[in-house]
């Protein structure tokens, strides 16, 4: 039975999406539906579609009592929006429905668990505590009513030493055996993170594992959101700790994305870490959450924000946080690559190549233009001699503004800036990233999709990801270099089918 809470956001959200326009939301970048959007939930393949669903606030551009929104695709790129899922209306997650994952059950039915958050008076005074609990809604892809003897994991389910106030995150997933796994994102008595194992035998009662892996300080604080998945031989925890600090070129500062590459011993239920890095070198991107496809690939979508600059929008505005493009992921060298998923090829349209250009000082191509576009660069020593003090590409540019890509070769460092395309907020607005080049040559794939930026460096050895609200009518890209190089660049504009379909 849908509650007061459910009812009055679902007929809020369906009467606000009306009042946003097309061409104010990103191309095939998933918006909340109107509100405020943070991390995926769910990602999912259900009854023939892929699900998203995320946390949500319909009422305001802002953070506020979490919600689930909830949105399907059949190719992961053009969303319909469904009435929100879940809203904060039981005992045990009055202040807000957090993050979590969907699975199928045996008899068709989708379950989705999440974390139920709730207050407490603290010994009767006018302090509260923060409880942290698992919760499960069953549902039919539409529909999910909640499970009646929620939560199914509370503080009485942690090691000892386990924060109840930081427990939180659960991505679910079935064995070959029927039996179920869950981890945990958890804070220990040190205050650090650790991710925790759960098991069931029919996805409703759970019994604790083990500590799959512990952070002891090491990468941040507390780590939220974790997946792990099997990847080209090898297993792949994915995980978003707070208040990092950076090693050399990883890790920035803040909340960021770790990538453990390593085995996982089922029986034993303990993860072994034996590579580690960053998932992006770039300014938005946090929490993801990733899906198997029908056809075997291991797709991921992350938020594209940082939680350090959302005060780049306006609340005025009628939607804030976006998600990020859905990107194949490959384990190569013991190394997480990410690719634009396939199905974004068939969006490319109206094809611009240049080869073997010469970029001495700036320079703008004819037909090389927009702010829904998916460019191709190659690039190298003009002068084979002489290697370039620096080489950038500006977009999304006027006479006032701009964001730049620029790599120095000498370092081998490639920067996004933002700090031109019009923010008012002194938040933060570059990131450098120390890449693979030979020989000053250099391959980089950028996708600008109306409010984002995303760039795929060395066929998705890294990837940099940022926001940018800068006026659509700044829609010039041009290229300079310090020296000389030599450029091949090829365009492609971002086109929904329907827009095609409409020219015929």
């Amino acid at each position: 039975m849908t509650s007061q809470t459910l009812r009055e956001a679902r007929k809020y959200e369906e009467a606000f999406e009306k009042t946003i326009k097309k061409e104010e939301r990103p191309e095939i970048h998933l918006t909340p539906r109107t509100g405020w959007m943070n991390d995926p939930n769910g990602f999912s393949w259900y009854k023939g579609q892929y699900h998203m669903f995320y946390q949500y606030y319909p009422y305001e551009s802002k953070w506020g009592p979490m919600h689930w929104g909830h949105a399907v695709s059949r190719d992961l790129l053009h969303w319909e929006y469904l009435p929100a899922a879940l809203a904060p209306d039981e005992f045990y997650d009055m202040d807000g429905c957090f993050s979590g994952s969907a699975i199928e059950l045996p008899d068709g039915r989708q379950m989705l668990m999440y974390t139920g958050v709730s207050k407490e008076h603290k010994n009767y005074g006018p302090n509260m505590d923060v409880l942290q609990t698992q919760c499960i809604a069953i549902g039919d892809g539409m529909d999910y009513e909640k499970y009646e003897q929620n939560p199914v994991l509370d503080g009485e389910d942690l090691p000892e030493g386990g924060s109840r106030a930081d427990f939180r995150d659960p991505k679910i997933w079935r064995k070959r055996d029927g039996t179920y796994c869950c981890i945990i994102g958890n804070r220990p008595a040190d205050g650090s993170g650790q991710i925790l194992l759960y098991t069931s035998e029919d996805g409703f009662h759970w019994k604790y594992k083990s500590v799959l892996v512990s952070n002891f300080n090491r990468f941040g604080k507390m780590w939220e959101c974790p997946d792990l998945f099997e990847l080209n031989g090898k297993w792949v925890l994915l995980t978003s700790p707070q208040d990092m600090l950076p090693e050399g070129f990883e890790y920035h500062n803040g909340n960021g994305t770790l990538c453990l590459i390593g085995d996982f011993d089922e029986d034993a239920g303990v993860f072994k870490e034996m590579h580690n890095q960053s998932v992006d070198y770039g300014i938005d991107f946090y929490a993801p959450q990733t899906v198997l496809t029908p056809d075997g690939r291991r797709v991921m979508i992350g938020w594209m924000q940082n939680w350090d600059s959302c005060g780049i929008r306006s609340r005025e505005e009628p939607w804030f946080g976006q998600m990020s493009l859905p990107r194949e992921l490959f384990v190569k060298n013991n190394r997480l690559y990410q690719m634009p998923i396939k199905e974004l090829d068939a969006m490319r349209h109206n094809r611009v190549e240049y080869t073997g250009v010469t970029v001495a000082e700036t320079v703008w191509l004819d037909g090389i233009k927009g702010r829904k576009l998916d460019m191709e660069l190659t690039i190298r020593p003009g002068d084979p001699q002489e290697l370039y003090q620096k080489f950038a590409v500006r977009f999304a540019q006027n006479e006032r503004y701009h964001t730049s890509l620029s790599f120095r070769p000498r370092e081998s460092i490639l920067k996004i800036d933002r700090k031109f395309s019009g923010s008012r907020r002194a938040s933060i607005h570059q990131r450098r990233s120390l890449v693979n080049m030979v020989d000053g040559e250099l391959k980089l794939r950028i996708i600008l999709d109306r409010f984002s930026v995303e760039v795929f460096v060395n066929d998705g050895e890294q990837v940099l990801s940022a926001t940018m609200y800068t006026d659509q009518e700044a829609d010039r890209v041009s290229f300079f270099a310090d020296g000389t190089v030599n450029m091949d660049v090829v365009t492609y504009e971002l086109l929904h089918f329907t827009v095609i379909q409409d020219q015929i």
